[in-house]
């Protein structure tokens, strides 16, 4: 009974050493999934990819910064995904045992325009011109028909401008303004599509 409870005490140790020494052989890769202009990416997936086999699978946390440990010294290729934006992909990642390879910031997601409500317009002035530098703002209008300003810019050299939204139904009212001079338009959205509008200002009753 004593040599038997010995080989089980030894058969566990041995075991233990094993799954040790496994942990040890691994590697991984850490880093921060981001938007063009630097802003993290919140849960965004973060997958390592070997020979066409997904491996492992994180999101990121709330800084869009990742951990993906536990991973055989090898190459990979890391996938990055998130809702709203294009896939990003880095070739060729080498993973090395006991070491967490630190990707930085160069992790950059690019919006796709495909799951995007665009809000385009042109403003003219009461001769069919075009205005450039005009103020323009846009509102949401909620059911109750109260308005929050969502964003604001200035019209281009071709009098133009253009917002940009998540995929939804929405109701917006866009207002441009210049010379003491306001017109607006509304615009209901229901999908991720290019709405377009125009607003003409007319300068002979500026004030």
């Amino acid at each position: 009974m004593k040599f038997l409870k010995q080989s089980v005490f030894l058969a566990s140790l041995f075991v233990l050493a094993s799954a040790f020494a496994f942990g040890q052989s691994t590697g991984g890769v850490k880093g921060k999934v981001r938007a063009p202009r630097g802003g993290g990416i919140v849960e965004a997936t973060v997958t390592a990819r070997q020979k066409g086999q997904d491996v492992k699978t994180v999101t990121t946390d709330s800084k869009g910064e990742f951990v993906l440990d536990g991973l055989e010294s090898g190459s990979y290729n890391l996938v990055f995904t998130k809702n709203g934006y294009g896939t990003g992909t880095l070739y060729n990642i080498e993973v090395k045992k006991n070491k967490i390879t630190n990707l930085s910031d160069r992790l950059i997601l690019t919006t796709d325009q495909g799951t995007q409500v665009i809000v385009k317009g042109s403003v003219f002035n009461q001769n069919g011109v075009s205005l450039y530098g005009v103020k323009v703002e846009i509102e949401r209008i909620n059911e109750g028909g109260a308005a929050k300003k969502v964003g604001s810019g200035y019209t281009s050299e071709s009098g133009e401008f253009t917002f940009r939204f998540p995929e939804g139904t929405a109701k917006f009212r866009v207002t441009a303004s210049a010379k003491g001079v306001s017109a607006s338009k509304e615009v209901n959205v229901d999908s991720a599509a290019i709405y377009r509008l125009a607003i003409t200002l007319d300068l002979s009753k500026e004030n």
